[in-house]
């Protein structure tokens, strides 16, 4: 199938040829005809497989067919509420890239930085707006922005919204948005109190899933290190440059740890930054967009700072640490191999996480294959992933997260 199949208006097809996007996803392919008809839709699918065109195409071409009816003087008429600033911004650069040849206005609003020039364009006036739910609360709280004439409502990331406490905040802005309104849920995981809210704001809505939260990308090769914790530091080292990899996204479980390892990094002359909750948000682009032009060979990222987080062409993917939800290691290897490219997915295993890999591999329904070809390969019993058992594994004290950060990301 290719996008002029769809029934997408020229302009946009022209964007999207521009772009050399000729063949939409499957969860494009699904989910612009549902949104076309104007119908509620929930849709289950993971980060990298095109969500964000599947609501911002549709979104774009009828909001260009259909002028607003409100009679207010430049009302905003789409709302897209997103977890993090990087999800955040990402969603504006595709509006930006999409709606190129229609006339229509988009701003972008998150936490950590001033409102001055976020008020100064909201004033105006903007059809879509895009935000965190911090952000757009105390812009709400203050006048500065009215809901009431919503008619596009997108809830995107729902399951990482539900873990980083801004659920409340969710249904405040549910509370002042118009209930007759077309609304698109998006998560890549269903649990019971993220099917609970999107029963509640949804409206006979189409269910559209793709790529289960179990499956991994086809294209990338995985791999297992096991290896003590003292030595993980030594076995990153060494694979930089026993590889000569450029660019490689690391995954930390905490932000301590994150910033001692780029610190690790740089003293072995090789350069790394870090992203996470902590970091100013010019730090945090600057990082990335030093990433993306190789100015630095390693990203060392926490998983709520990962979300949102588009790199093309991003071969490598570490698990320094082996997050100790199942889930969350698809979300993190599907950064690597997407559009149909190869990738490569290492993880450090330590004894104490050997656990976790088991419950990877059960819910993966693979074995990931154990590479001992290194210097620091831990020997015996170590090295032996534990058949399935009764016994969970601990998990990691969880960090605490200052109300206003936490908010605001």
């Amino acid at each position: 199938m290719q996008f002029s199949e769809l029934e997408l208006i020229e302009p946009l097809l022209r964007a999207l040829q521009s772009e050399g996007y000729t063949h939409p996803t499957p969860i494009q392919q699904q989910a612009i005809p549902v949104i076309l008809q104007q119908k509620d839709l929930l849709g289950c699918a993971q980060t990298g497989t095109g969500k964000t065109a599947a609501f911002a195409l549709p979104i774009l071409q009828l909001l260009h067919q259909q002028p607003s009816k409100s009679g207010a003087r430049n009302p905003i008429r789409a709302l897209i509420l997103t977890p993090t600033r990087e999800l955040a911004i990402q969603i504006g650069e595709s509006f930006t890239t999409y709606g190129r040849h229609i006339n229509l206005r988009h701003t972008v609003i998150f936490g950590g930085v001033s409102s001055y020039q976020q008020i100064t364009t909201l004033r105006k006036g903007i059809d879509i707006l895009i935000a965190t739910p911090g952000r757009l609360l105390d812009l709400m709280n203050q006048g500065v922005i009215n809901l009431q004439h919503i008619e596009f409502f997108v809830l995107d990331e729902a399951d990482r919204m539900l873990d980083m406490g801004f659920i409340h905040d969710i249904k405040k802005v549910i509370a002042r948005i118009p209930v007759k309104r077309q609304t698109l849920f998006f998560s890549a995981t269903m649990p019971t109190e993220i099917a609970k809210l999107a029963n509640s704001i949804l409206s006979n809505p189409v269910r559209v899933e793709v790529t289960p939260v179990s499956s991994t990308a086809e294209k990338v090769t995985q791999g297992v290190y096991m290896v003590a914790k003292p030595d993980k530091p030594k076995l990153l080292t060494y694979l930089l440059g026993e590889h000569a990899i450029n660019g490689v996204l690391v995954f930390s479980r905490t932000k301590h740890g994150a910033d001692k390892l780029v610190k690790i990094l740089q003293r072995s002359n090789i350069s790394a930054d870090a992203i996470h909750g902590n970091k100013a948000q010019n730090a945090r682009q600057k990082a990335l967009k030093n990433f993306k032009s190789g100015d630095i060979r390693v990203l060392v990222a926490t998983d709520i700072a990962a979300r949102g987080i588009d790199i093309d062409d991003l071969a490598y993917v570490i698990n320094f640490d082996l997050p100790n939800e199942p889930e969350t290691y698809v979300h993190r290897i599907g950064r690597t191999g997407r559009a149909g490219a190869s990738g490569i997915a290492w993880s450090f295993c330590d004894p104490d996480e050997r656990l976790y890999l088991r419950d990877i591999n059960k819910l993966t329904s693979q074995n990931i294959p154990v590479i001992n070809d290194h210097p620091f390969a831990l020997a015996g019993s170590l090295a032996i992933v534990p058949p399935e058992s009764k016994v969970a594994p601990s998990k990691p004290k969880a960090q605490k997260q200052g109300g206003w950060n936490r908010r605001r990301r």
